[in-house]
């Protein structure tokens, strides 16, 4: 079994590293000619990583890169929007052109680019975004402008993408107003260049236009008055270097694994806690129920056999429908949906079919994969909402495509207009909300509704014990039995095994990092999958050997508990430093649509284990 677990991890792990060139098909390299103009197109300005900026305030918003307030040079003619994928303005890419004159093995030293006017309150924001730690985000050939950065825990070098848009001296802000642009190139024959890197230094540079210079050294630094207007003057350098990088496997240099040990320690840890909840479970099912079974079906049900029968007592209320049965049929259905997406999406992201070259395309296939797959959601609704014995299956069908993703889109919906208010890049155009809403009702709905009518054709599931016409009595039961403290006790387990890749995702979300350890996440993925089922059905035995025979909305709730444990975990990674109220209603707003979503779906996995494992002891007992 060690082996065999090792050999597992291993594989996963190899996988990852494979797909880490491999493109998504259909995206084919530009290839440049000597002087060709080679496009410079810039993104939002977004905050860094607050573990790199511990001294301020975190803000977790982003700009345009035009805003007004930068200042910051644009094209001739103004800029021009760049089309985007629909995952790609979901999650906030603002792409324009740029007025940068670059053009392939064409070296520039010292070019001018503008010169902008700091009015005292524009100075105020942008020295205040400098000390958060705002950075810009620039596109070259489809490649991130990076920082050569070096990992000081694997003494490795890599690139990290995007660079401060200033740096802080003696608590000075300074803002960077030259760029010394480095850019890697590969040559596959006569006159044909492809881009396979591209890095900045960025320096600040006080200077005016009569004494207009790039010397970096022994100049003083831009300081944006605050008492008064501040000239800068940006301009740039181009460097061309070639680089015997192949095109296919340029994305490497990006793709940096930070703290492997930790991951590997997690994902072997917590294999351990699964293998150990699965011979708890085999002890339970192989022998436990097995002897319990065995004397049940030999002993004469009109004895006095009481205080040893346990769960077999309920046998006639265990089937008895829960409350509010169609809500929990609903919201079943939907963790089904969130959770066949989740599993597909991660999956096509480790064979390497969701590049990161092909910017959005993982928030795209979410989306579209979120829509096809409603209409498994509400056939599962619809037919566990006949397996309860409901009888308005209209409203069922009606209600499954529409209260989960209702109330998501309702959310994101509020926090857009935070976003709008702080002149976020981030804030989704109404345009873009009218077109989710029209493929949402295009795509999703039809496929829900005929999911619904299949559900209704079939013949119901089949109990395998009749269902008493008073209900039982359920005892008084112990307060560690109760539903609260046992979604808190199960709630560890599955928490643990995601809990290091939800840090990285987390940074990437907020920080700009690239992620693209999905060899990792679809390992701990499954892992909280089976850990949820495992400590479900394992509490929910000792539930109904109380002789609590209402498990139904229990098994949810206890499978749906790590979703205390994954919004503690984002409270404790924000440490407390969000800048503004805006910051944080959109942490904690966001924060709390992840760790709703993520309950829904462990608890839909929990209820579903749960309901196979009483389907199945119940039907291996004889009643008379």
């Amino acid at each position: 079994m060690k082996y065999s677990l090792i050999s597992v991890i291993c594989c996963f792990y190899y996988l990852s590293t494979l797909t880490a060139g491999f493109y998504l098909p259909g995206v084919a390299p530009s290839t440049y000619g000597k002087n060709d103009n080679v496009p410079l197109l810039v993104n939002h300005i977004t905050p860094s990583s607050k573990y790199e900026n511990t001294d301020s305030k975190t803000f977790v918003y982003s700009y345009d890169y035009y805003f007004p307030r930068f200042h910051f040079c644009q094209p001739e003619g103004g800029p021009k929007k760049q089309s985007e994928s629909l995952g790609s303005i979901i999650f906030g890419d603002r792409i324009f052109n740029s007025p940068f004159q670059i053009n392939m093995l064409v070296n520039k030293t010292c070019e001018k680019l503008c010169t902008a006017t700091y009015s005292k309150t524009d100075a105020i924001f942008v020295n205040r975004n400098i000390r958060a730690g705002f950075q810009h985000n620039w596109l070259i050939d489809g490649l991130p402008v990076a920082r050569d950065m070096f990992d000081k825990k694997t003494s490795t070098e890599f690139y990290g993408a995007g660079f401060p848009i200033g740096s802080v001296d003696d608590s000075v802000s300074h803002l960077s107003n030259h760029y010394e642009l480095i850019i890697e190139y590969h040559q596959r024959g006569e006159n044909e260049y492809r881009v396979v890197g591209a890095t900045v230094n960025p320096y600040s540079i006080e200077r005016t236009e009569q004494d207009f210079s790039c010397d970096v050294a022994d100049v003083n630094a831009v300081r944006l008055d605050q008492s008064k207007d501040t000239d800068v003057v940006f301009s740039y350098s181009v460097v061309f270097v070639p680089s015997s990088t192949a095109w296919a496997t340029r994305w490497d240099k990006y793709l940096h694994v930070y703290d492997p040990k930790i991951q590997w320690f997690s994902l072997v840890n917590f294999s351990i806690i699964v293998i150990l909840l699965s011979l708890i479970m085999s002890h339970i099912l192989l022998k436990t129920l097995r002897n319990d079974i065995q004397r049940y079906n030999e002993v004469n049900l009109d004895e006095d056999i009481i205080d040893e029968m346990g769960w077999k007592l309920v046998h006639g209320d265990v089937f008895r429908s829960p409350k509010n049965r169609m809500l929990l049929s609903v919201f079943v259905g939907s963790g089904i949906q969130i959770f066949l997406m989740t599993l597909v999406t991660i999956f096509f992201a480790l064979l390497g079919l969701l590049s990161p070259s092909n910017r959005g395309s993982l928030g795209t296939v979410m989306f579209l994969l979120f829509a096809v797959f409603g209409s498994i959601g509400s056939f599962a609704s619809a037919y566990l909402y006949k397996f309860f014995n409901g009888d308005n299956w209209k409203l069922n069908m009606i209600l499954s495509p529409l209260v989960v993703p209702g109330a998501l889109f309702v959310c994101f919906v509020l926090l857009n207009f935070f976003l709008i208010f702080v002149h976020s890049s981030g804030a989704v155009p109404v345009g873009t909300m009218f077109a989710i809403i029209f493929i949402w009702f295009l795509v999703n709905v039809p496929l829900s509704v005929a999911g619904s009518l299949f559900a209704y054709k079939r013949p119901a599931m089949k109990l395998p014990v009749k269902v008493n016409q008073i209900p039982r009595q359920i005892p008084k039961q112990p307060w560690y039995l109760r539903t609260l403290p046992l979604a808190l006790i199960a709630g560890i387990f599955p928490f643990g095994s995601i809990a290091i890749e939800m840090y990285f995702i987390y940074n990437s979300l907020w920080f700009n990092r690239i992620y693209y350890m999905f060899g990792f996440l679809f390992f701990c993925f499954i892992l909280m999958i089976v850990t949820t089922v495992l400590v479900t059905i394992l509490l929910i035995y000792y539930t109904l050997c109380n002789e609590n025979y209402k498990w139904h909305w229990k098994s949810f709730f206890i499978g749906g508990g790590v979703a205390v444990y994954i919004f503690i975990h984002s409270i404790l990674l924000s440490r407390f430093k969000l800048g503004g109220f805006s910051s944080f209603v959109l942490y904690f707003g966001y924060s709390s649509i992840i760790s709703l979503l993520v309950g829904i779906v462990c608890g839909t996995v929990g209820f579903l284990g749960s309901l196979l494992f009483v389907l199945r002891i119940y039907d291996a007992i004889k009643i008379d």
